[in-house]
């Protein structure tokens, strides 16, 4: 059987025990204000905010056929739900961006999984920045308005060196405490402020390696040498290059949901709760090609 229909299966057994707790507990038609103006001038969400980014990936190996890694990426949001740009990168006042740091371990030619690790969303009142050399690649001026903490679990498929599997699909579990979000910003479908309340947030995206040629001397410069670290080819003289196996880029795009907290049903089905959205954005897209 492959991983998609093991997926499949994985996602129907989950959201049967989800179900009887809460039918939907995935925040549907919540309110997002790209200026931080509150709910009245915010924009209706359906479901979800289109992300889209790149990674800078570095392997451990460590005992057998398993490695550590550690990942920094840095992402931007022009648009919900798939339907045009409603904050678009230009957008001087509504420029939404993010960084991601997060750690893991996984099996060469098997799979990985997050172990901790961090989201911070900001709101750049000055548009047009991101992919610059301000800040880190743009991705982290202006104003923070939400911190994800990443929860265990989530991940994805590998190849034998380590590198996503193209076009697989990753996953990314993460929490937000009350006070988390900053006020004026994310709000539910009643109009509720939801940096009074613990949000939960799941980010699924596909990620594809990215080859040389394609990388920018502001990529590697900005998110592999000062974000990450790096201090390789590169990075201290020399031309950078990617290395399967040690160090990569590859790039992402895909969809970030929020949930409530207390509409999830217990904390010990987070993970297969996750694993059933997954599951259900498979399905969407199947659907959607069909059409």
């Amino acid at each position: 059987m492959n991983f998609l229909k093991n997926l499949g299966c994985a996602a129907a057994v989950s959201l049967a025990i989800a179900g009887t707790a809460s039918a939907n507990p995935v925040m549907n038609d919540w309110v997002f204000n790209p200026n931080g103006g509150g709910y009245e001038a915010g924009q209706q969400v359906k479901e979800y905010l289109d992300v889209n980014g790149n990674a800078f990936i570095q392997i451990t190996p460590t005992t057998g056929n398993n490695f550590s890694f550690r990942e920094h990426a840095v992402f931007r949001s022009t648009q919900a739900d798939g339907v045009g740009e409603l904050f678009p990168i230009s957008y001087a006042g509504g420029n939404i961006t993010a960084t991601f740091e997060a750690f893991g371990t996984g099996t060469f030619g098997s799979g990985f999984e997050f172990t901790g690790g961090s989201i911070k969303m900001y709101q750049n009142p000055t548009g047009g920045q991101y992919g610059s050399t301000a800040g880190t690649f743009g991705a982290d001026l202006g104003n923070l308005i939400a911190t994800f903490n990443v929860l265990p679990g989530g991940g994805g498929l590998v190849d034998a060196s380590g590198s996503p599997i193209g076009n697989g699909n990753v996953s990314v579990f993460a929490k937000a405490d009350a006070g988390g979000l900053a006020p004026g910003y994310f709000f539910n479908s009643e109009g509720e402020d939801l940096s009074t309340k613990s949000i939960l947030s799941f980010a699924f995206t596909n990620a594809n390696p990215v080859s040389d040629s394609g990388l920018t001397p502001n990529l590697v410069g900005e998110v592999a040498c000062q974000f990450a670290g790096f201090a390789g080819p590169g990075c201290n003289g020399g031309t950078y290059a990617n290395t399967p196996g040690s160090h990569f880029f590859v790039s992402n795009n895909g969809q970030f949901k929020l949930a409530d907290v207390a509409e999830v049903p217990e904390p010990g089905s987070l993970a297969l709760f996750g694993i059933a959205m997954l599951g259900a954005g498979f399905v969407s897209r199947k659907r959607a090609k069909k059409a």
